[in-house]
């Protein structure tokens, strides 16, 4: 597996959506409030809170809550993420950054040795990799600031499933099997998640006291039973001595406490471009979600795609990506570190420019960045266009889409970067630390080295569009940098080419992020649409991959709410949509 393959397979997105009955389906729609995840359990958690009054700050924070035991694999407290709220009364947008950050004792350099970077495999799976979790820092800032209920409230349904237990589905169990080897690393691990060194069977009922522990001591004392006192402590512990199996070395990590105590999360103005008279809100840096999605965008109007074969508009969609990767490897970054032109990259002006660049007959080549400089309007701004190598994101994160009948809306992705992060379990707490870290580019001169308290790039892409003022749709999807393709795909699906949002979803995902080869899933290689790309100059990657999870909910234009989750990938999702009162 390449470095490229494996690092998109690290990432989840979850977006909550509340549908009408209780049997799983990944459509609903109603005129209360919707939730939209890919887990049952997350989605009712959701429905319970909104059900009880709370709004869908609140009913996000049960959701993703409840995630992190049914799919801890790709979320969780151990990890970070980004949250982007709709406002419904101030008719605003506001996102909560809670990335994770470098610990202080990191440097540029730490992926190196000898002058080379680190063996990739044996620093996901190490001390070394966890940056400092941001998670529940992040969901006391969201209901502290915009929600309405209290840590102990909102928790209560994630506690009750890890102290019941859920049953072990198929894909958890795939899931498990693909992590054995990193699980075993680690004695914690291999106890949760292992029997006799296998994966847990189908139908095992999975019972997670330590994280129904974690949750209680929050729901009591707060963010800081997390950040300070004897979870913090146990943190610290697993990353500095990693509690590995017998026989096992793995490398430490240097996490202190003053790292958790000292751990902030941001509130940030998202990015905002306009797309075919939508306003589309994405998430700002450090994340390249809402910037490549943009530019991608801006690239994209210039053309009529609504009345183009359907290979040519894919074409053109897959061209415009390309582009627009050129720039965020080169360009973006932590803001806090790095001055990155962000106006001139979402610029139409710029867009036009960069648009002489693609060819609307045939697939290009690798590309370079662009140079969105004079479009900055900034001259203090020193840097110039460099060359920058593609590194894969984590694949494994999740995301969730949450509605509430007063009309706020939140778009939540977060993640622990690979599938099961580092593999290392918190003994007593029962929780996976990410391998965040692994985000940084190994080596520079780069924008995204590490550095001390630095927030590692992201690509996650919580994205909520308006339309006349008010919520149009909200998407995002989890899928390492495959998550930029997957929700300007479906943007493109939904809007250009009018299909309904579920059919957007669930149409076959291309994803070309500037490289010689473009990934597209199982199935398609082969096929009509496959072939008509092929005649423009497409190659396909060689394994075939599912790309993403997505998960939307739609404001209709007569005032009903529809929840769209996946219809096949993940499993099937959950879409719930609240039975209003009369």
């Amino acid at each position: 597996m390449t470095h490229t393959a494996r690092r998109l397979a690290l990432a989840c997105s979850i977006i909550l959506v509340i549908p009408l009955g209780h049997a799983r389906t990944p459509v609903a729609s109603g005129t209360g409030g919707a939730v939209a995840t890919i887990s049952e359990q997350a989605s009712q958690a959701a429905m319970a809170i909104l059900d009880k009054g709370g709004n869908a700050i609140d009913a996000a924070v049960a959701a993703a809550a409840t995630l992190g035991v049914t799919d801890p694999y790709s979320c969780g407290i151990g990890g970070g993420g980004f949250m982007m709220i709709y406002l419904a009364r101030d008719k605003r947008v506001i996102t909560v950054d809670h990335r994770e950050t470098a610990p202080a004792s990191v440097t540029p350099t730490m992926f190196q040795e000898n002058g080379k970077e680190s063996d990739v495999d044996a620093t996901l799976a190490s001390g070394a990799s966890v940056g400092v979790p941001g998670t529940v820092r992040g969901w006391h800032e969201a209901l502290s600031r915009y929600g309405t209920m209290s840590f102990k409230q909102v928790l209560a349904p994630a506690i009750g499933v890890a102290t019941k237990g859920f049953m072990v589905s198929d894909n958890f169990h795939r899931m498990s099997a693909d992590n054995q080897k990193k699980f075993s690393l680690f004695g914690s691990s291999s106890a949760l998640y292992l029997k006799d060194g296998k994966p847990l069977p189908v139908g095992t009922l999975l019972k997670n006291p330590g994280m129904a522990k974690a949750y209680r001591e929050i729901g009591a004392q707060g963010q800081k039973a997390f950040y300070q006192g004897p979870i913090a402590r146990a943190i610290v512990d697993a990353v500095a001595r990693p509690p590995v199996a017998a026989g096992v070395r793995v490398r430490a990590g240097a996490m202190t406490l003053a790292d958790l105590a000292n751990y902030e999360a941001r509130i940030r103005q998202p990015v905002k471009t306009t797309y075919r008279g939508y306003e589309l809100y994405g998430m700002a840096l450090p994340s390249s979600g809402g910037i490549a999605i943009g530019e991608a965008l801006n690239l994209l109007e210039g053309y009529n795609l609504k009345s183009l074969p359907r290979a040519s508009a894919e074409h053109l969609y897959l061209e415009a990506s390309r582009l627009a990767f050129a720039d965020r490897n080169a360009y973006l970054a932590d803001p806090e570190y790095v001055d990155a032109p962000v106006a001139g990259l979402l610029s139409k002006e710029y867009a036009a420019r960069r648009r002489t660049q693609m060819n609307a007959e045939r697939a290009g080549p690798k590309v370079l960045a662009g140079d969105p400089y004079p479009f900055q309007n900034d001259p203090s701004v020193p840097q110039r266009p460099q060359a920058a190598r593609l590194l894969a994101d984590s694949a494994h994160t999740t995301h969730l889409a949450v509605s509430d009948k007063e009309g706020n809306v939140v778009a939540y992705t977060f993640t622990i970067e690979s599938w099961g992060g580092s593999g290392i379990v918190v003994p007593g707490y029962g929780f996976l630390l990410n391998n965040e870290l692994t985000d940084f580019d190994f080596s520079g001169p780069h924008p995204n080295v590490p550095e001390a308290g630095k927030r590692p790039r992201s690509s996650m892409a919580p994205t909520i569009a308006l339309r006349n003022g008010k919520p149009a749709f909200t998407v995002g999807s989890p899928g390492g940098a495959t998550i930029i393709t997957t929700v300007l795909q479906t943007i493109v699906n939904h809007v250009d080419f009018g299909m309904p949002m579920d059919q957007a979803i669930n149409a076959p995902r291309l994803s070309q992020r500037n490289d010689a080869a473009t990934d597209a899933e199982p199935g398609f290689a082969g096929g009509a649409q496959a072939l008509a790309l092929e005649k423009l100059g497409y190659k396909w990657r060689a394994k075939p991959e599912e790309i993403g999870a997505a998960n939307a909910i739609v404001f209709n234009a007569d005032g009903t709410v529809t929840a769209v989750s996946e219809g096949k990938r993940h499993g099937v999702g959950s879409a719930l949509v609240q039975k209003s009162a009369h």
